[in-house]
């Protein structure tokens, strides 16, 4: 692998964002906050072996149960089309020319912010596709339809010069492979706009409140950027796209101004073996 850095900057991502060079990046990926009208929080819990009491479990053996940690935000804007409009200016200034954006959001503010912001800085004609992440977890009411999607919009600089490596684009199951020749279905279909993937479980989970799953940026960075390209993500929150970079030999840029973010980030990283050139600053 060649040398690739990791920059993860602990400040107002508007004010890191103005003090960066036009130009920079061929990439960026955003996951800003959702506009909830919740305070967002995770508690995240680990069982260990005790000898002083808590409750038993396998084999009798008893187990205390300690809180790691518990990370919590507001997420509430009066207009969060507004917060983000010179965000996504300098995000627009920044990219190369052959740059594209993708800005991940929810049902509540999608339309507004594409419509109000991203069509108007980035140009309607460079709107490439509106992505849809689906996962089927979480609660469920019994008075509407539940939402269980994301949606991710593609922008790029420019109207055709642009970066997709088609080559790389996963290949799933035919839905209907009867319909197709065994060849076809062996080999598989080319994912849509519509990607189906679980929620974050398992050992991915950091403990914080909104972190996504790696499949979802791996894919992006995948297609969207190639080796030795530098990345940015200005919400980073656990820094989940700058594994996804740093793993496919990306450089990237980290931005958040959460002390809880920074920590997450700093620790994820101080265990792979991968990130040698990690650099960790306060703007």
């Amino acid at each position: 692998m060649g040398k690739v850095n990791l920059e993860i900057i602990h400040g107002n991502n508007l004010e890191v964002l103005c003090s960066l060079a036009s130009g920079r990046f061929n990439l960026i990926y955003m996951d800003p906050p959702f506009n909830t009208g919740k305070v967002q929080n995770k508690l995240y819990m680990k069982n260990k072996p005790s000898e002083e009491g808590g409750r038993r479990g396998f084999k009798g053996k008893m187990y205390k149960t300690e809180v790691i940690s518990n990370i919590g935000y507001e997420d509430a804007f009066d207009d969060l089309a507004q917060f983000l409009y010179p965000r996504l200016e300098e995000c627009k200034r920044i990219l190369t020319d052959n740059g594209s954006i993708f800005v991940h959001l929810d049902y509540r503010e999608v339309h507004d912010v594409k419509v109000r912001v991203l069509d108007e800085i980035f140009g309607k004609q460079n709107f490439k596709n509106e992505i849809i992440w689906a996962y089927d977890y979480g609660a469920k009411p019994k008075n509407r339809w539940p939402a269980k999607h994301d949606t991710i919009l593609w922008y790029t600089k420019d109207l055709t010069d642009y970066t997709f490596n088609y080559e790389r684009v996963d290949r799933v199951p035919y839905m209907a492979p009867n319909l197709v020749s065994k060849e076809k279905a062996e080999h598989g279909k080319i994912i849509t706009d519509v990607w189906w993937n679980t929620i974050v479980c398992g050992s991915e989970k950091t403990g914080y409140p909104t972190q996504k799953p790696i499949a979802i940026t791996d894919r992006i960075v995948k297609v969207h950027s190639n080796v030795g390209d530098e990345l940015l993500d200005p919400f980073a929150g656990s820094g989940t796209f700058g594994q996804s970079a740093i793993g496919r030999q990306r450089s990237c840029v980290l931005i958040d101004q959460s002390e809880e973010s920074i920590k997450v980030m700093t620790e994820r990283f101080s265990k792979a073996t991968l990130f040698q050139n990690v650099k960790v600053s306060k703007f």
